[in-house]
């Protein structure tokens, strides 16, 4: 284990060991992230975006949450907000005890230092113009951490955390291929120590051959350092090679979670059914045995989102009924495995599809 593992474990009394449903880090509680639509021409506030709409959800230490759903579901914007990247219009995030939403910038500063974030597009957010080394320690001069000689050595320890060498540090971002790039973002998010990681789609933007080694680094530093990950994407396999358990979002709400298998096994919700058969199936043997189902009609707007369920416009079980209450995110067959679905399918019989959807 490097020292920056063993140093991370000794200060915070962990093992380097991987514990779901251990000690709750984080708490996501009744979360809203509301936009307004304005005239430029009067100024007046036409509508709101509903961009996440009430979410809730908790990350243990060691674990890591997969946030799925189709593109402008509200994952990303629900990420950016935990970090406060984004002030949430209400709601409650709670790290470590403490409720960040309610605190000013200046008490907020200590707790910048252990919750970190790697976003999707690591050309776009690293600076052309800085060098490796001031990129991963930019980070470290912002907190008054470590300096001359010191300040060096921790770069180059980062850089060879993540799989990079020290003499890359003098090099720019352009002189790296995009899966170096991403390392690079990675080593920054780790220079303060963090204990929480939101990792916006962080592999998207790669090539197939090189998603495999980026997510396999992402799970040794989460097993030498502890870490906590909050990770966005939409690729479900991924997701599902990766995360403990499953939150799975639709315009801005979540509509089932639960651990992995249940999630990929036993879905429950109509939402999650369909997502599940889009996932294509390596074995040309077996791929004519998955019946895919194929939604109806387009994402509805969240600037003016449905009544009731917001997947209902979409839906082969919406009936009356849907269009008039919101159903809740329980567990509805007492297998601890939530659905927002009025008429969810029950895990042991598997996804309930019609014919007139396959």
């Amino acid at each position: 284990m490097t020292s920056i593992a063993t140093a991370r474990l000794q200060s915070t009394g962990q093992t380097a060991e991987k514990s779901p449903g251990g000690t709750e880090i984080l708490r996501v509680e009744g979360l809203k992230v509301h936009f307004p639509v304005t005239s430029t021409l009067l100024r007046r506030t036409l509508g709101t975006v509903k961009a996440v709409d009430g979410v809730d959800f908790t990350i243990a230490a060691g674990e890591t949450l997969g946030l799925v759903g189709e593109s402008g579901c509200g994952k990303s914007t629900t990420g950016l907000s935990i970090l406060r990247l984004i002030e949430p219009t209400s709601g409650r995030v709670v790290f470590r005890g403490e409720d960040l939403t309610g605190l000013s910038k200046r008490s907020l500063r200590p707790y910048r230092r252990e919750m970190q974030i790697v976003l999707q597009d690591p050309y776009s957010s690293l600076d052309p113009r800085m060098t490796v080394r001031s990129i991963v320690s930019e980070p470290l001069k912002v907190h008054r951490l470590y300096k001359g000689a010191a300040r060096a050595e921790r770069v180059d320890e980062l850089l060879q955390l993540v799989g990079l060498q020290p003499e890359h540090a003098s090099r720019y971002p352009h002189e790296f291929s995009g899966g170096q790039r991403q390392r690079i973002s990675i080593a920054r998010a780790l220079a303060l120590d963090p204990q929480l990681l939101v990792l916006d789609e962080p592999v998207s933007a790669l090539d197939v051959s090189i998603q495999a080694q980026v997510v396999n680094l992402l799970e040794r530093l989460q097993d030498e350092l502890s870490l906590a990950y909050l990770f966005v994407a939409h690729d479900l396999s991924i997701v599902k090679h990766i995360c403990d358990r499953v939150a799975v979002m639709y315009l801005g709400h979540i509509v089932e979670t639960g651990t992995t298998d249940d999630v990929y096994k036993r879905p429950t919700h109509p939402y999650t059914q369909a997502l599940l058969s889009a996932v294509p199936i390596p074995d040309p043997e077996h791929r004519g045995r998955k019946k895919r189902i194929v939604l109806q009609g387009d994402v509805p707007s969240p600037q003016n989102p449905p009544s009731g369920c917001p997947f209902r416009t979409r839906c082969w079980k919406a009936q009356d009924i849907c269009a008039e209450e919101m159903p809740e995110l329980i567990d509805r067959f007492g297998h601890g495995h939530p659905s927002a679905c009025h008429f969810a399918a029950p895990p042991e019989n598997g996804p309930a599809v019609p014919a007139s959807v396959r």
